[in-house]
């Protein structure tokens, strides 16, 4: 049970369950309480000295009677229930400072119905990643370079496109030109030269070539500055962030799904479709 001055501390692996996972995105706090009772044995008077309430505030949440609203009040839950990162961004927090820039925080888009999912950088979402990508029939992606996408051999989604004598997947991949100012930008942004990341570009270019021979591959570059890198399988998207501080596989990657009336996705869906349409086909 522990003493009310004893820290409330479940395993990340608990912080898991699709059922708090959901209470989180929806930040429904009563239902969060119950489940930190239940996995800890915390009393009510143990939870309100960890969050900095009263007992007889936390018997109003648990009990349907009060909802929190303020996100001040959000950060003193998050602490005092040590959630680790990846729940603090499902309930709209960034992730605990360690006094330097957390790259690709993911804040309040977790709470968006479409995101059902935030992974906290692209690696962590790589397993189910590769899982979709041996059946998708549809692959597109918006990258800089695309090296660790489709452009090495062990990259994340090149194995895939190989369907052992079954059709492959129509794959259209938009890269940033490499002749671009957008290009040099970038460069700078990254602390790399501008040979380096437009020599980057050539070689995915090269290398999907390869892929054009066994299947259909359409590769186009565009020459603005990025700001999101998707990937998108089907009808799932992967979306993730570029910034000046970061790559895109650094970023935290959202987990998208289409819903009657969400923006996001058809917003991120357009945006590749209207890229596709300005930018200039190489392959």
């Amino acid at each position: 049970m522990g003493t009310a001055l004893e820290p409330i501390r479940l395993t990340d692996l608990a912080w898991q369950n699709e059922e708090v996972r959901r209470a989180l995105r929806g930040r429904d706090v009563a239902a969060i309480f119950r489940y930190v009772q239940h996995h800890s044995g915390a009393s009510q008077a143990r939870l309100a000295v960890q969050v900095g309430m009263t007992q007889g505030r936390v018997n109003e949440i648990i009990n349907g009677r009060r909802l929190i609203t303020k996100l001040d009040v959000f950060e003193r839950i998050a602490d005092g229930l040590n959630l680790p990162d990846d729940a603090r961004r499902l309930i709209g927090l960034a992730p605990r400072s360690d006094g330097r820039r957390a790259p690709g925080s993911a804040f309040y888009l977790a709470a968006f119905p479409e995101i059902v999912r935030v992974y906290s950088d692209q690696a962590a979402a790589a397993v189910e990643i590769q899982r979709a990508a041996r059946s998708a029939s549809e692959l597109d992606v918006l990258a800089v370079r695309g090296l660790g996408l489709l452009g090495l051999r062990d990259s994340l989604l090149r194995r895939h496109m190989d369907r052992d004598g079954d059709p492959a997947p129509r794959l259209r991949v938009l890269l940033l030109d490499p002749d671009s100012p957008a290009a040099q930008r970038r460069a700078a942004e990254i602390g790399e030269s501008a040979e380096s990341i437009a020599g980057g570009i050539r070689l995915a270019k090269a290398r999907l070539r390869e892929l054009a021979e066994c299947g259909h591959v359409e590769v186009y570059q565009y020459s603005t500055v990025p700001v999101w890198r998707i990937i998108r399988l089907d009808r799932t998207l992967y979306v993730g962030a570029f910034d000046a501080d970061w790559e895109g596989h650094e970023s935290a990657t959202y987990k998208v799904l289409p819903t009657p009336h969400g923006p996001l996705y058809r917003g991120w869906l357009r945006q590749f479709e209207v890229m596709v349409d300005s930018a200039e086909r190489v392959i």
